[in-house]
């Protein structure tokens, strides 16, 4: 399992609803998300890569999921610094797989 529930369970106080509100949130905008920064990756969007890279950090960090959260800090500065779009491209198939991986993980898990 590459997520854990500490912080939400921490956030939502035996909420259930609350929990189940922030899976579907996650589920609906993290693979767009995902997929719009490959494509803003293709297009060599600096701006859109930055905040698109920025969007899903947070998303990810609310999972506990912290080698993701480190990938998409990695891409997120580099998006905002400009950088070799070929520097981002080594990052991105690393925070495509967990994505990929936590959204199956998910899905099994909350029946959804």
């Amino acid at each position: 399992m590459i997520y854990n529930l500490d912080k939400i369970n921490e956030m939502a106080e035996g909420d259930e609803d609350f929990i189940n509100s922030v899976i579907s949130v996650f589920l609906e905008e993290v693979p767009q998300d995902l997929e719009d920064l490959e494509i803003a990756l293709n297009e060599q969007n600096h701006d859109q890569v930055y905040k698109l890279a920025h969007k899903i950090k947070p998303n990810v960090d609310l999972l506990g999921m912290e080698q993701t959260r480190a990938a998409a800090l990695q891409i997120e500065t580099l998006g905002k610094a400009e950088a070799n779009m070929s520097e981002i491209q080594v990052v991105f198939p690393m925070l495509k797989k967990d994505i990929h991986q936590v959204v199956s993980e998910l899905k099994k898990d909350f029946n959804i």
